[in-house]
């Protein structure tokens, strides 16, 4: 299978680029072939613009340049993973941004849907399970980027991992990255 990681940090190395490229490590040895797209690194235009926005009125929109080149990204790929920090209970503007522009009308949604056989969200938490449990931010969190982003634009084995206590350091974060790596490992 063919898989893109999707890093969204402004430090290439943080935890969660370190995750990143434990999951990307993770799915190659077991077979798998990986690309990282690394948004804050490739300089990716998170903002959009009016020639991006979808128009409800035709299914043959011609978006940017810069937006045809993510979704050649994407159709090159089978699966697609998505490892982010979550801040203030979501993923970062850039991610964001990357899915406003890129998962357009009629290409991720609309009369066409992507082709993905499976898709993953890895969120990297500072905070603990109990936490997001009690304040129902797991739910949300997962319901939101899982059946808000994934199923509904067709990809319907789609889960989300949540990598807790990402600011503890020391054997945490070894820990978080022997996880990303199995998770890899295991991801098909």
């Amino acid at each position: 299978m063919k898989a893109l990681v999707v890093l969204s940090h402004p430090r290439r190395d943080s935890l969660t680029g370190q995750v990143a490229d434990a999951v990307a490590a993770g799915l190659n040895q077991a077979g798998h072939q990986t690309e990282i797209a690394d948004l804050y690194r490739e300089g990716f235009d998170p903002i959009l613009m009016p020639e991006d926005e979808p128009d409800w009125g035709r299914e043959d929109k011609v978006y940017s340049d810069a937006v045809h080149q993510e979704m050649a990204r994407l159709d090159r790929n089978e699966a697609i993973i998505l490892v982010f920090p979550i801040w203030w209970w979501l993923f970062p503007a850039m991610l964001k941004g990357w899915v406003d522009r890129v998962w357009n009308k009629d290409y991720a949604y609309g009369s066409r849907k992507l082709g993905h056989l499976k898709a993953l969200a890895i969120g990297l938490s500072a905070s603990d399970t109990e936490t997001y449990a009690r304040t129902g931010q797991d739910v949300a969190i997962e319901t939101e980027i899982a059946k808000g982003v994934f199923q509904y634009c067709g990809i319907d084995d789609a889960s989300f991992v949540f990598l807790h206590h990402s600011t503890d350091g020391g054997s945490r974060a070894t820990d978080m990255i022997r996880e990303a790596r199995d998770i890899g490992r295991t991801f098909a």
